[in-house]
């Protein structure tokens, strides 16, 4: 299959704490060659003053000097690196059960998501409510890294047990596409290289996988939406008559003369221009950022949604979400929160907690309605006007909200449109 050398990958690392993602991630710059020499001299240079034998890869990503100092990575590190076939962002997340949340943040906008699992320990809880979480986000691709098995003597029967553990539970997700390798981080088995102590293993190496993803099916390219982020009315005599409508396309594909309606008003119109930039265009797709005019002078402001006149999303004020508590404070009761969905922001409330998932079992339970940080539920949110809504599973633009504190302007929680 040909790639595009220009296509961008995003992906996430997830695991529990010590199972070596770091570890994981400073392998793949290093042996692709995709980190610079002074960068290498540097943590060459630190590795040596913390006295290890050779380089620390870790601190490639541990880049913080809090981080490096306390030993521990306790937050979300993008990295960017580049290959002769793809392009990617990763998102690393921290593997402690309390910044779970910071999984929720790095994993929204994954193409794939990378489990990590200590072949001495196996499928922990850890593994289950990132796996759920991955599924709950729509990731696609599931790639999970038995790690460390260097520690279990490169054993092909250990590696067949976590595999049977994994595929016990993940049956209940949904994830289109789920695979298994066996690595060392630290050893660099089976990271960009190929083993020389696991000949038993005849698939891919992490990143031959990782460069041959096919990732275009992911997006959206049927439903048009188009949330309108500002209004352009430039104040100079040449463009005084210009009112045009500024965004970036969430979904499916606009073309010059297309007869669409701008909700929630439902007035209707045909696309006059469109520009990304100061280049004028004939066609629009996602994720491109544009301005957009209209051939007729219709009411458009922040917040709303130009789409197709035939395609239109569902008009809301009640309805359900898979909600992430992401808070330290639990959900107060029947509490005033700030909803953001797309451009749009209005005020929300949560009415009721249907049910909350039990991470072990994925049980749900009906009785505990309260939300705790970390807590996954299902719960139904009346909003004071009507959101333009996508399921998630459709469309994670427009099927993606979050919930803010009016008192603090925290992010409170993150939640998927059901």
């Amino acid at each position: 299959m040909e790639i595009n050398n220009n296509q961008l990958l995003r992906f996430t690392t997830a695991g529990s704490v010590d199972d070596g993602k770091s570890t994981l991630i400073g392998r793949l710059l290093y042996d692709s060659k995709s980190i610079f020499e002074d960068q290498l001299e540097s943590i060459t240079s630190t590795s040596e003053k913390k006295g290890h034998d050779g380089v620390d890869l870790a601190l490639f990503t541990d880049g913080l000097k809090d981080e490096r100092e306390q030993g521990i990575t306790i937050d979300v590190a993008y990295r960017y690196f580049t290959t002769p076939k793809r392009k990617f962002i990763i998102a690393d997340t921290p593997g402690h059960i309390q910044y779970t949340r910071n999984m929720v943040t790095g994993a929204s906008t994954a193409n794939a998501a990378l489990i990590l699992i200590d072949a001495r320990h196996g499928v922990i809880e850890q593994t289950k409510r990132h796996s759920f979480i991955a599924s709950l986000l729509n990731i696609p691709h599931l790639i999970v890294c038995v790690n460390k098995m260097d520690l279990v003597d490169f054993s092909e029967d250990r590696f067949n047990e976590i595999i049977s553990e994994f595929e016990e539970f993940s049956s209940k997700l949904l994830v289109k596409d789920i695979r298994f390798i066996p690595i060392s981080a630290l050893l660099g088995d089976n990271v960009v290289n190929r083993s020389e102590n696991m000949h038993w293993y005849g698939g891919g190496t992490l990143l031959n996988i990782l460069e041959t993803l096919h990732i275009s099916s992911d997006i959206n390219k049927i439903d048009a939406r188009f949330p309108v982020q500002t209004v352009l009315r430039p104040q100079s005599a040449e463009y005084r008559d210009y009112r045009g409508y500024a965004g970036r396309v969430a979904s499916g594909i606009y073309r010059k003369g297309d007869e669409v309606a701008v909700l929630p008003s439902g007035f209707t119109s045909k696309i006059k221009s469109m520009n990304a930039g100061d280049k004028e265009i004939d066609e629009a797709y996602a994720p491109m950022s544009i301005s957009m005019t209209l051939e007729d002078d219709i009411d458009v402001s922040r917040g709303d949604m130009i789409v197709r006149k035939n395609n239109q999303p569902e008009g809301e004020q009640e309805f359900d979400v898979m909600l992430c508590w992401l808070n330290n404070d639990s959900a107060q009761p029947r509490a005033k929160y700030t909803i953001m969905h797309t451009s749009n922001e209005q005020r929300a409330m949560i009415k009721n907690v249907v049910y909350k998932i039990d991470i072990n079992s994925y049980n749900r339970n009906e009785e505990d309605k309260d939300l705790k940080m970390n807590d996954i539920a299902r719960v139904t949110i009346r909003t004071t006007r009507r959101l333009m809504l996508d399921s998630y599973r459709d469309n994670r633009i427009t099927g993606s909200i979050i919930l803010i504190d009016e008192n603090t302007n925290e992010t409170v929680a993150a939640g998927m449109i059901v």
